[in-house]
């Protein structure tokens, strides 16, 4: 029987250099939906018996010597993979409970690999946290590209935002975005400036007024830019950094499969160049 509870905030547990900085996005997001933390961790596959090194990534109790014991090996064995794996969610719980005593939290330990795992959590999940590293054979962009959830990316350290860059498209995608913004409490109290890079036409105008106005409407603190620019990731990229802004978000993987192999994609380059968390919204 499943322990997975609906609309929880699920923290990916993969590469060891992000492991702290995605339990601190989780514990963030979490207490701002009010909802339980699903830590999941995925057994690495058959073929990749190396051992990955998580000591040190949590030094929470007496049991780090445990996992400095098992990297200390070149290969491991399924029962020792799975051993790994069960250390490493003890702590990562013990680190939640220092941290967020009152918050509810709970282990996922799936024996497949982390792309089935998002794919079993992905329609009861609330919101998916990865490191912006994954140590799994699927690249980061083939993760976020299954995912119907949205996701978001934390670089280590993570750093609480106070601002957020919701970049508008006028597309299918960032409009159902602009309807979960405008509905969850997890920017609720962040300015949200919402950037839109185009021509500075009547219908980009007009399209990024109406946007506007709906995230005004639901309560929320914005300000809203068009940046006439060819380079969507350039112009996006440049805003933030002017402004400090600690959040990006976007739609993920929005352009049509043929412009983005004329053009390149701009999540992709996004998620090359961005230096700050990442929130993407699933496809429509």
């Amino acid at each position: 029987m499943s322990n997975l509870k609906p609309d929880s905030v699920i923290a990916c547990l993969d590469c060891p250099n992000h492991v702290q900085s995605v339990l601190d996005a989780s514990m963030w997001a979490s207490a701002r939906v009010q909802a339980p933390i699903g830590l999941l961790y995925a057994v690495p596959s058959i073929q990749q018996k190396t051992a990955i090194n998580y000591s040190g990534c949590l030094n929470v109790d007496d049991e780090s010597y445990l996992l400095d014991q098992l990297v200390s090996q070149e290969h491991l064995s399924n029962c020792e993979l799975k051993a790994q794996g069960r250390l490493l969610l003890h702590q990562a719980a013990a680190y939640c409970g220092q941290h967020q005593p009152k918050r509810q939290t709970y282990t996922l330990h799936r024996h497949e690999n982390l792309s089935e795992s998002i794919d079993y959590v992905d329609d009861k999940a609330q919101l998916l946290i990865i490191g912006h590293q994954v140590t799994c054979k699927s690249t980061l962009s083939q993760l976020i590209r299954l995912s119907h959830c949205p996701i978001l990316v934390t670089p280590a350290p993570f750093l609480p935002p106070t601002a957020a860059l919701f970049a508008f498209d006028n597309r299918a995608t960032t409009h159902k975005m602009l309807n979960w913004l405008c509905k969850t409490p997890l920017v609720r109290t962040i300015t949200i400036h919402i950037v839109m890079v185009g021509k500075d036409n009547s219908e980009n105008c007009d399209a990024l007024r109406e946007a506007y106005a709906r995230l005004k409407q639901a309560g929320l603190s914005c300000k809203k830019t068009l940046l006439d620019c060819r380079d969507v990731s350039a112009a996006l990229n440049y805003y933030q950094s002017e402004h400090d802004i600690g959040l990006l978000m976007t739609g993920a993987f929005g352009q049509s499969r043929l412009r983005e192999l004329l053009q390149g994609s701009d999540t992709k380059k996004l998620l090359g160049s961005t230096k700050t968390p990442y929130l993407l919204f699933p496809k429509s």
